[in-house]
Order: structure tokens, then sequence, then C-alpha cells
């Protein structure tokens, strides 16, 4: 059932107040309910708002974490989590690079909010990941240009659970309708496509720690 991250995840941090905001939120819920497909909304700082029971599966092997729980804030999950590569393939240039392109244009947009500032403070308390964002992001946008940072349309890799599924591609859609927009959420689904035919190796728990788009450098 879609939920406001509720149950083992942390209660959302940025719903409306207003009746007439929740209950458009409600049929929202109901909405992402009867979807196949991994479905969320989320804030512009990536916290969790809703997410259906395919978001959930998607994610249910997912091991606790303070602070970078899939249905807590994605955003979090992308870059700390540290089984997010089990699950998100290719998840470098598929999903990490990507989500630090939207989160400088978070910060720059909403540069005072403290939510993304603590995000901002993380980062760069990861040498790795400080790396990524000021070296290696502007890097990589370079190479694929500003269309490679988009959401809307982007094919990403899924490491499934589900064995029938495994190393399945999906297309990101970005489904937001104008009054959830004014709301300040964005709702993004999943559409899940065949499984893949190569069989990409799974990363290892744990491992994996040097982006390669950082040069490695020398002991």
């Amino acid at each position: 059932m879609a939920h406001q991250a509720g149950g083992r995840w942390p209660a959302p941090r940025s719903v409306p107040e207003s009746r007439e905001d929740q209950a458009y939120l409600q049929d929202c819920a109901t909405l992402l309910d009867a979807v196949a497909f991994p479905s969320l909304v989320v804030d512009h700082r990536w916290n969790v708002v809703m997410a259906n029971g395919a978001f959930e599966t998607l994610f249910r092997g997912v091991r606790p974490h303070p602070t970078a729980l899939p249905g807590d804030n994605f955003l979090r999950f992308v870059l700390f989590h540290p089984d997010a590569g089990d699950i998100l393939g290719e998840h470098e240039a598929g999903w990490c690079l990507p989500m630090l392109a939207h989160f400088r244009t978070a910060l720059e947009r909403y540069g005072h909010d403290h939510e993304l500032q603590a995000v901002r403070r993380d980062i760069a308390q990861d040498a790795i990941m400080e790396a990524a964002y000021r070296q290696g992001l502007p890097h990589w946008i370079r190479v694929v240009g500003e269309a490679g940072t988009r959401l809307d349309g982007a094919v990403r890799l899924l490491l499934h659970p589900d064995p029938r599924r495994g190393p399945t591609e999906c297309r990101i859609v970005d489904e937001t309708p104008p009054t959830l927009a004014e709301i300040g959420l964005t709702r993004l689904t999943m559409v899940l496509r065949d499984p893949a035919v190569t069989r990409r190796p799974r990363r290892p728990r744990g491992g994996g720690a040097h982006l390669s788009v950082v040069p490695a450098t020398e002991d």
C-alpha cells in the first residue's frame, strides 16, 4: 500500500498542511497503490513523502541505516547506503553521479535549506564522495552533457531482488502533475523492462569504495 514513509521508515518531514492538499495526497497514494512499478513521491530534498508496494519490494533487503534508508531519503540512500550498489546497477554512472548533479542544482536553488546543507557536510566528510562531487561530477557532465543528468526518460539498471527479474533495466518517468508540482513535490516511476539478457555481476556488499570517475591516488 502506498504510504507516507510509515512502518519501518521514518515519517516524512515535508507534507502539506492544508486539508485540500492532504486530500489530494491521499488520492495520489491510492493511485500509487494501483501501479505495478516502483513509484514514489519526493520533495526537493528527496525526502520520500509516499511510495508504493513495488518500491518497498525493490528495496526490501536493504539493511538498517541511521540516515540513508530508501524510504526515508532517496538521495541519501543512493549516496551513502552500503547496499545501494547491490540494487542500483551501474551505481556510479547510472545513479550516484546523476543524483549528485541533482543535489548540486537543489543546493544552488535552496542554499539555506538545513537538510541540504547537512547532506553537503556528509559529502565533505567522505573523501571519496567529496572528490566525486568536486572533481568527478564536472568531468562527467562534460563527457555526457547536461542531458545525461536528466531523470525523466533516463534508462537505468536495477538488480531486482526477484530472481525472475534479476538485472533489469527501468525507464524513469516523471509523472508529476501541475497540482503536485505546486505543492513542491515530484512523482517518479521506475518502469521495469524485460530482464536484461546479459547478467551483470553484483557488487560485493561493502566493496568498491573507490569511484572510477575520480583518478586513484598513488601510494
